[in-house]
C-alpha cells in the first residue's frame, strides 16, 4: 500500500474525529477513507482506531502512532520543501481562517490580488469568529485580533489598529455634544453584544476613566456596529480597521479623539512547523506587507 497517503489519512481521522469528514476534505467517499485507514492497520498488525456509528477514537497504539506518524509527515514535507529549494514555484492548496468582518471588509480584496499574482495557488477562505485549532481544523493560515492565541501556533505580531469612539455627522449634529468622557454617558452607545459595559479609556496625559456606558442595541457583528454608525444610531467604540474609509471620506467621525481604548493587535498564525511550504510563506509575506497599506492598520512602531 502507500503508506505515506494511508498515514496522512489516519493522522487527519484523528485530528478531524470523522472519517467522513476526511472524505470531503480530500474530495473523496467515506468507504475509501475506511479502506486506507484498514490497510494501514493490516501493514502495522493493529488497530488504530476504535469505530461506531457515531463515534470516532483513536486506541492507545492509535494515540502513539499519531504522535509519531504527524511528526514523520511533517519532516517529509519539510525534507521535500528544502529539495526544491528556490527552483519550486508557489502551488496547492491554502486554506486561511480569519474572523467574519475583517475577512469580508478587508481581507477578501486582498485575497484576490494574490491569486491574481500566484495563478498555481487555490485558497479557500473559511470566515469564523469562533476559536479555530489551525492543526485540528486543517488550516495553513489565520489572520486573528487579540491577543488570544491558540498555543500550537506561530503568532506573528503584524499591526495595530487603534479603537475610539466613533459617531456619524448627522447624528452629533442631532445630539448634545460629546466633549469629555463623561458625556457619553448621555448618548445611544452601540455596542457589541459579547462585550463588556465597561468602557477604559485613556488620555493624552496618560488618565484613564472608566465607563459604564450601555444603549439600547447590541449586535455580534462587526459590519453590524459599522452600518448602525453610518445611519446615526449611536455613538460607539470602533478599531480603525472597521471604520478608517469611511472616517477618511467625512461619513463618520472620530469623537474624542486623543481619548483611546487598547489597540487591535493583529496576528498571523500558521502551525508550528520548522518549514512552512512555500504558498504558506509567499502569502504569509504578501499579506504582512499589504495589511498596512489599507486603512486603519499601523506597523507595530508608529501606531
Amino acid at each position: 500500500m502507500d503508506t505515506l497517503r494511508g498515514m496522512r489519512t489516519f493522522v487527519r481521522a484523528v485530528e478531524l474525529g470523522s472519517l467522513s469528514a476526511v472524505a470531503r476534505e480530500l474530495q473523496t467517499t467515506q468507504p475509501t477513507v475506511s479502506k486506507t485507514v484498514a490497510a494501514l492497520e493490516q501493514e502495522l498488525g493493529v488497530r488504530l482506531l476504535q469505530r461506531s456509528t457515531t463515534h470516532l477514537a483513536p486506541t492507545e497504539q492509535g494515540r502513539r502512532f499519531y504522535e509519531r506518524a504527524r511528526r514523520v509527515l511533517e519532516e517529509y514535507g519539510e525534507a521535500v520543501a528544502d529539495a526544491r529549494g528556490l527552483t519550486e514555484t508557489p502551488t496547492g492548496l491554502l486554506r486561511v481562517s480569519a474572523p467574519v468582518s475583517i475577512g469580508v471588509l478587508r481581507l477578501n480584496r486582498l485575497v484576490q490580488e494574490f491569486l491574481a499574482s500566484y495563478p498555481q495557488i487555490e485558497i479557500e477562505l473559511i470566515l469564523n469568529d469562533r476559536y479555530v485549532d489551525l492543526v485540528e481544523e486543517g488550516m495553513d493560515a489565520a489572520l486573528r485580533l487579540g491577543a488570544n492565541l491558540p498555543p500550537n501556533a506561530v503568532a506573528r505580531r503584524i499591526a495595530l489598529s487603534p479603537r475610539a469612539l466613533v459617531a456619524s455627522q448627522a447624528y452629533l449634529r442631532a445630539h448634545p455634544p460629546i466633549d469629555t468622557p463623561q458625556d457619553v454617558l448621555n448618548h445611544n452607545y452601540l455596542r457589541f453584544a459579547w462585550a463588556s459595559e465597561s468602557v477604559e479609556l485613556q488620555g493624552p496625559n496618560g488618565e484613564v476613566q472608566r465607563l459604564q456606558a450601555n444603549g439600547r442595541y447590541r449586535i455580534n457583528n462587526s459590519l453590524g456596529i459599522r452600518e448602525s454608525f453610518l445611519i446615526g444610531a449611536g455613538v460607539g467604540l470602533a478599531p480603525a480597521w472597521l471604520v478608517q474609509d469611511l472616517i477618511d471620506s467625512g461619513e463618520l467621525s472620530w469623537v474624542l479623539p486623543q481619548w483611546r481604548a487598547s489597540a487591535h493587535e493583529v496576528y498571523l498564525l500558521y502551525p508550528a512547523r520548522r518549514y512552512l511550504p512555500l504558498r504558506t510563506r509567499v502569502f504569509l509575506e504578501f499579506l504582512r506587507e499589504r495589511l498596512l497599506e489599507l486603512p486603519g492598520f499601523f506597523d507595530v512602531e508608529n501606531a
